[in-house]
Parts: C-alpha cells; sequence; structure tokens
C-alpha cells in the first residue's frame, strides 16, 4: 500500500492531455445556445397596439418592478391611454402575474432569459414585441449568445401567456334578468329586471378599477368608485359618488349610450362590466328621501339671481340641479304637460318607465327647482321677457321635429313622423294604427316606433306586421345591437341596405305600401350624406302605414330673428365653447341642439354650462 504521502512524477499532470479529444460531457457554456422550456417565463413582451396601458400589470405586481411610463409620442386612440409598462429586472420576479391579469392579453413572457451588462441601467427596460422593434428581435439563425441581453432577442419565442381560463379575472358579465319576448310584446312594463343585491355584488367584483371608462365617459363620473361602493354594499356612499357628475342617474342608468363600456378593459378578451345596471342598481335601492339627504351635503348658501331655463329635458334638469346647488333660484319652462323632454315623450316605456324619471325629478324639484309646465316660450310667455326677468338663460330645447325623406307620396295620410307617434303612445292617447306599418329608418328612434308599434299591434290585432327598413348595412346600423335584437325577437323585420323611393297607393289613393331600391353607398368620396342607389334592385314592402325615423331637427323659432343673427348654427346645432358659452354672454346652450341626441352627453353639457354660468355671475353682475 502506497503511503499518501509519497512523492508524486512532475510528468502525472501530462496525462490529462487525454481528454482533450474527448467529446464533453456537459455544454460548454456559452458556446451553445440551450432552448428553453415552451412556457418559460423569461423576460416580457408587450404588444403596444393591444396594450390600452390600463396599469393592472402594475397594479398586481407584487414586487413593484412594474411602473407606467408615459410616451410622448403615442398616439392615443378612444379607450386607450399613452402609456405602457416598464420592467424593472431588479425587483422582478418572474411570476407572471402581469400577463394573468391583464385583460387584452399583450403582455406574455418570452423564453429569452439572458441579460448581461456591467452597469444596472439597462435593467430597467420598456418591453415592446417583434412587431414594433424589428430592430431587437432577429431570426433564430441570426441569434448570437454572445449578444445575449434585452437588445438582441429571438423573434417569434414566447413563453408563458395568458389563458382565459386560468385569467385572474372573470370575463364573462353577471347575466340580467330580461323578459323573453312572446312576454314583453304584450305590454310597456320595463323588460329589463335589474340586478339582485347578490348579482349587483357578483358584478362589481369583476370592476378591475383602471378607470378607462371614466376617460370616456361625457360627464367623466368616477365609475370605479361607486362601482366598489356597490361592492363593499355601501349604497348611500355610491349614490352620492354619482350624484357628484349626474343627477339623472335612474334614467342613465336604463337608457344611457354607455360608451364607459365600449372600452371597459375586460371587454377586450370578454364581457365589459354591466355599469350601466349598477348604477340603476344602487339608485333603485336607495329611496328618495335619502338620497335628498345625501346631495343637500353639496348645497351652498342661497343667492340672489335668477336663472331661467328652456326645455326640461336632460341638459335642462342637469343645468337646474347645479345651479340649485351653487344657491340660484331656477325656473325652468316647458311646453308640455310633464317634465322631462325627450326622457318622458320620446322613450318608450318598456326602456324607461315613468316612475325612474319622475324619481329623478322629484328629487331636483325638491331642491328649490320650479318647473312651470304647459308653457311653450314664443306662445304663451316670449323668450324676451324671460331674458328681462333672469340674470342668465340656459336653453336645452332639443330635437323635436322630425325629419322627412321627402320621397314622393310621404305628405299623404297615412304617412306619420316617429316622434309624434312616441309621444301619442307615451301619453296613452287614441291614433289610427294600421294593420300593417313600414318604418324607414336605423337608428334607435326607429326601433323605438316599432317597438312601441309591435306592442300596441299586438294588443289590438293580435300580431305584429312590422317591416323596419333602412339605408344602413346590417353590421352599420346606428341603433344598438341589443334595439336589433330585441326588435327582431318581437316579430319586426329588418331590411337594411334600402333607400326609400317613394309610396305605393292603391286604385282608392290609400297607402298600400313603400318601393325602395338598393343602397350601394351612403356617403360621398367627401364624407358628405350623399346616398346612391341601384334602380334596377327594387323592392316593396306592404303597409297601409308608412312612419319616418331619420333624424330630428331643432325648432328655434321661439328665440326670434335678432338673437339668431347673433348665433352660430352649423346643421342645425348652435356652436358654443365647451361650457356651452354662446357669442352672447348671458346665454347659454346644450343638450341636443349643440352636440346632438344622447342622455349623457346632454348631462355633461348641463353641469359644465352651470359651472359657467356662475362664473359669469360672479364675475359680471
Amino acid at each position: 500500500m502506497k503511503s499518501n504521502t509519497e512523492k508524486k512524477s512532475a510528468l502525472r499532470p501530462a496525462k490529462s492531455i487525454k481528454y482533450l479529444f474527448k467529446k464533453p460531457l456537459t455544454f460548454r457554456f456559452p458556446f451553445e445556445t440551450r432552448d428553453a422550456a415552451p412556457r418559460y417565463r423569461g423576460f416580457h413582451l408587450n404588444d403596444w397596439e393591444k396594450c390600452t396601458g390600463c396599469g393592472n400589470c402594475a397594479d398586481i405586481c407584487p414586487t413593484q418592478a412594474i411602473t407606467m411610463v408615459e410616451i410622448k409620442d403615442l398616439p392615443v386612440e378612444t379607450g386607450k391611454k399613452a402609456e405602457r409598462p416598464q420592467i424593472d429586472y431588479g425587483r422582478c420576479c418572474y411570476c407572471g402575474l402581469c400577463v394573468d391579469i391583464c385583460p387584452p392579453g399583450a403582455l406574455r413572457l418570452s423564453r429569452d432569459y439572458l441579460h448581461i451588462d456591467h452597469g444596472t441601467e439597462s435593467f430597467v427596460y420598456l418591453p415592446k414585441d417583434e412587431k414594433l422593434d424589428k430592430e431587437h428581435f432577429v431570426t433564430k439563425d441570426k441569434y448570437s449568445i454572445f449578444q445575449a441581453n434585452l437588445g438582441h432577442r429571438r423573434a417569434n419565442y414566447e413563453g408563458f401567456v395568458s389563458e382565459l381560463d386560468f385569467a385572474l379575472f372573470e370575463p364573462e358579465r353577471t347575466p340580467m334578468d330580461i323578459e323573453p319576448s312572446e312576454v314583453r310584446i304584450n305590454s310597456f312594463i320595463e323588460e329589463v329586471k335589474g340586478y339582485t343585491a347578490e348579482k349587483a355584488k357578483e358584478e362589481s367584483e369583476r370592476c378591475l378599477e383602471c378607470k378607462l371608462c371614466e376617460d370616456i365617459c361625457p360627464a367623466h363620473m368616477k365609475i370605479s368608485d361607486y362601482i366598489n361602493y356597490i361592492y363593499e354594499d355601501k349604497l348611500e356612499n355610491s349614490v352620492k359618488e354619482i350624484y357628484t357628475d349626474n343627477p339623472l342617474p335612474g334614467v342613465c342608468g336604463r337608457v344611457c349610450t354607455h360608451k364607459c363600456e365600449t372600452v371597459c378593459s375586460l371587454g377586450k378578451r370578454g364581457e365589459p362590466v354591466a355599469i350601466r345596471w349598477l348604477k340603476r342598481y344602487a339608485v333603485d335601492n336607495v329611496d328618495v328621501k335619502h338620497i335628498e339627504d345625501i346631495v343637500r351635503v353639496f348645497a351652498s348658501s342661497k343667492k340672489q339671481h335668477h336663472i331661467a331655463i328652456v326645455g326640461s329635458g336632460p341638459s335642462g334638469l342637469s343645468a337646474a340641479y347645479y345651479l340649485s346647488l351653487m344657491g340660484y333660484k331656477i325656473t325652468i319652462y316647458e311646453a308640455k304637460p310633464m317634465a322631462g323632454g325627450i326622457m318622458r315623450y320620446g322613450i318608450p316605456k318598456y326602456r324607461l318607465p315613468h316612475e325612474a324619471l319622475d324619481k329623478d325629478i322629484k328629487i331636483i324639484q325638491d331642491m328649490g327647482v320650479e318647473i312651470k309646465t304647459n308653457t311653450t316660450v314664443g306662445k304663451d310667455i316670449s323668450f324676451e321677457e324671460i331674458k328681462n326677468t333672469a340674470d342668465a338663460v340656459f336653453i336645452g330645447t332639443g330635437f323635436m321635429k322630425g325629419r322627412s325623406t321627402r320621397i314622393p307620396g310621404i305628405d299623404s295620410e297615412g304617412c306619420y313622423q316617429a316622434l309624434p307617434l312616441l309621444e301619442k303612445i307615451s301619453s296613452g292617447e287614441d291614433f289610427w294604427l294600421g294593420k300593417e306599418i313600414v318604418v324607414i329608418g336605423g337608428g334607435n328612434v326607429a326601433f323605438d316606433i316599432s317597438r312601441s308599434l309591435a306592442r300596441v299591434q299586438k294588443k289590438k290585432y293580435g300580431e305584429v306586421k312590422i317591416t323596419l327598413t333602412c339605408l344602413e348595412k346590417r353590421d352599420e346600423m346606428l341603433a344598438d345591437e341589443e334595439e336589433i335584437i330585441e326588435g327582431q325577437e318581437e316579430g319586426i323585420t329588418v331590411k337594411p341596405g334600402r333607400g326609400p323611393k317613394e309610396v305605393l297607393f292603391d286604385n282608392n289613393h290609400k297607402v298600400k305600401g313603400l318601393r325602395t331600391v338598393k343602397c350601394v353607398k351612403i356617403f360621398d368620396e367627401e364624407g358628405k350624406f350623399n346616398p346612391t342607389y341601384d334602380e334596377s334592385d327594387v323592392e316593396d314592402y306592404s303597409g297601409e302605414m308608412i312612419v319616418e325615423a331619420i333624424g330630428q331637427a331643432p325648432d328655434y323659432s321661439y328665440l326670434g330673428e335678432e338673437i339668431m343673427k347673433k348665433l352660430e348654427i352649423v346643421r342645425g346645432k348652435i356652436i358654443t365653447d365647451e361650457y356651452g358659452r354662446t357669442p352672447l354672454p348671458w346665454l347659454f346652450a346644450g343638450g341636443d341642439i349643440v352636440h346632438g341626441p344622447d342622455v349623457i352627453h346632454a348631462i355633461a353639457d348641463g353641469h359644465r354650462a352651470a359651472q359657467a354660468i356662475d362664473t359669469y355671475l360672479m364675475n359680471e353682475k
């Protein structure tokens, strides 16, 4: 046995030379690349076209490795912020929560993971992907591990990506109970039943509080805040938040155009949060007295100035509410027997029951607002008299006159405008009803009158025979998709892409139908409304009653010629600044006559005009 202290030969190390020519059993790093696992969590990729800048990734990051950075030269699209996530890889733990919470699925993790640099600054990185950053993403054959870092990445090398089945949000909204078509066609009872407390909590929990909805809302309501209060079952707090920017929440909770939902981040790959229905839930479940107590905390001390408002539609009521909170004396002049304007006389009860509208109006009246109904300005009282008795005047008279196609025969007996018919139906007045009806138009008003007449037809004749025709193709129709679908469910036949040619008559000169031709194009090369038709493609629709619902127009006759000369009016709309100011310092305007038919826009107009009127009176009077 040899001793451990035995002296070894000086040539012994040379024996290891034999291993020089043997194939190694390990990788000779970094001379050989290695493929990571298919769902490896490496460096981030971000599809900037999909990314909305919502910031949910930054909110959920457990190591605070993600910061939302403003990109100054990034074009701002509707429903997106000019911000993108920046990653600090000195903090990132590659957990992938940011990927699982990303609503549009823009953020992913690649399989690249090598980054070597002398300084730490380069570890803070603004991720893109190969679509936008072709310089730093290379094909596999051009990839070199010698250059491997955040600026030298492999293209098409995704690893961990978001899957809806494992997402950290609920993509599907909580279902709403809606009366089936065979039930709702028999009455004007409200068709949407509203959320229960349990369903409202379930739906409110879906909100990610990214606030994209608040940017697009014309009233800029604090949507995420009032939804969060609903989740916490603090309905009075929710209502208080709602009334900060919207004094007609019972109305908006039912008929708002809900543009907020079109940009909801959850809607990118799933269904948006039911913002409109959640607002309705909060307001419907707090009684009038409690709401009045809530809103009175905003009230200021009384002022001596008097403000007149012409029209009790959404803009007029909104202006009245906010001005009354500021302490001003308000008088609204309304031509109809009851307040509400188009909301009462133009929107069917099955969409907006009068009980909900009356609740909103009562709260405004109880704030001290006087509403003089059955008072037509220009007839019962002159506009000059109103001007002389008020310190400022707001006009929100809406678009209450119907537009006509002016086709041959449309002035005959048996041809009607939609809005007067809707008013008769709302008021319970009798009118002549055809067994077969043709409606011209493809917007919400066209479906409002079609669906209303369908209910009256069903009650009187036991069946629905209504044809709706419009210039737009099916996927271009202006009405809300839910209106189109529900209208068809109720028996309305929709004929899109057709232009009215003439009214048809029988031998007794009675209306018997409408002749249409195929609409080839609605707008010309300059974008102006100028329909062109294929006259050889003709279709006739039977109907002893023709209803036009192609748009509305204003009536400014009450203003008088002198005031009209001083206003700038383009395509029927009064030009104002963003606060409703006109060239006449004492005159303000809002609603349909400024922005077109949209309840929430009108409410926002009234709010801004109230602020401008307050500024005017404080500075000028």
